[in-house]
């Protein structure tokens, strides 16, 4: 079935049939200190249960799936306070906005939707710091599966290196977080992750490949998803080391910069690709390693 595409000027909206798959805002209203960037909020599965949580109370900077980078050089497009070494986490007003500019294609046919998206990084005391390239793709694979295929090219405008990191490589073990960032529903806490060595939870934080799955339990529906992400294999430090959070909160960031810093001379363009399949009930660990070579595939017909 073709997908049906709204765009109101400030968000864009894909449906299936009456169904919303998800919505993509990206004229977002956050406050400067929540570094306002677009983002994919609400998703759904195929049977119509959410996958996804908006501004929750502990991290409000958290939109469902977001392009979100805490520390490049010395501005912050992820939101909240800035994590340095020797100082932990400090207001360095230094917030920053991912700003669109125009969609130079959006369209839906019975191939799926696709956009293609021009962006600003602005830094909050209003530099120009980098440009962007956003493509993004949603394609239903079955009557219980589809994917989002994501794509981004940034480049470094400045006049400097700037030289793109994590808290962790600020010296905060094991929270690399920055990239291409999920935060689940609140039911999915203590849900199962699921990688090529096998399920798990939290202790999966750091471990490499090219995909992790994560299944999650719905509130009052006794229903069950699992959405299965997947990282290119020509991003930087591929495969990549997975930022994944059962406890306190269900999370997953394919994350480039966990704990290895990338300088970015004057010029230079970071590509990253990801993609994330959502799916109806628990896949399990082939289910999910099948799935995830689906969405390696949709991900490479976006280009």
């Amino acid at each position: 079935m073709t997908l049906q595409l709204d765009d109101n000027g400030t968000a864009v909206t894909v449906n299936k049939g009456g169904l919303t798959i998800l919505r993509y805002v990206y004229r977002p209203d956050n406050d400067q200190f929540e570094s306002p960037r677009p983002y994919f909020e609400p998703l759904y599965d195929l049977a119509g249960n959410q996958v996804s949580l908006y501004r929750p109370h502990d991290h409000v900077w958290h939109k469902g799936i977001a392009l979100s980078l805490p520390n490049a050089g010395p501005e912050n497009f992820w939101g909240g306070r800035t994590f340095r070494r020797g100082q932990g986490y400090v207001d360095e007003k230094n917030d920053g906005s991912m700003v669109h500019q125009e969609f130079t294609e959006l369209t839906a046919d019975e191939n799926g939707v696709k956009a293609v998206e021009r962006l600003d990084w602005i830094t909050e005391d209003g530099r120009h710091f980098f440009s962007e390239t956003r493509t993004f793709a949603v394609t239903v694979l079955s009557a219980d599966t589809w994917v989002l295929s994501f794509s981004t090219a940034f480049t470094n405008d400045t006049e400097n290196t700037v030289v793109m990191g994590s808290p962790t490589t600020e010296g905060r073990e094991n929270a690399g977080y920055g990239g291409f960032f999920w935060r689940g529903p609140r039911s999915f806490t203590e849900g199962t992750v699921y990688t090529a060595e096998g399920e798990g939870g939290d202790e999966k934080m750091g471990e490499r490949g090219d995909w992790l799955a994560y299944r999650g339990k719905h509130d009052s529906t006794d229903a069950v998803s699992t959405l299965v992400f997947t990282d290119h294999p020509e991003n930087p430090t591929a495969p990549v080391k997975w930022f994944v959070r059962t406890t306190p909160f269900a999370a997953v960031c394919p994350a480039p910069f966990f704990d290895t810093e990338l300088p970015m001379e004057p010029g230079d363009t970071v590509t990253l690709r990801h993609a994330v399949a959502v799916c109806n009930g628990d896949t399990g660990i082939d289910g999910a390693a099948k799935t995830a070579a689906l969405a390696a595939a949709e991900l490479d017909r976006l280009g």
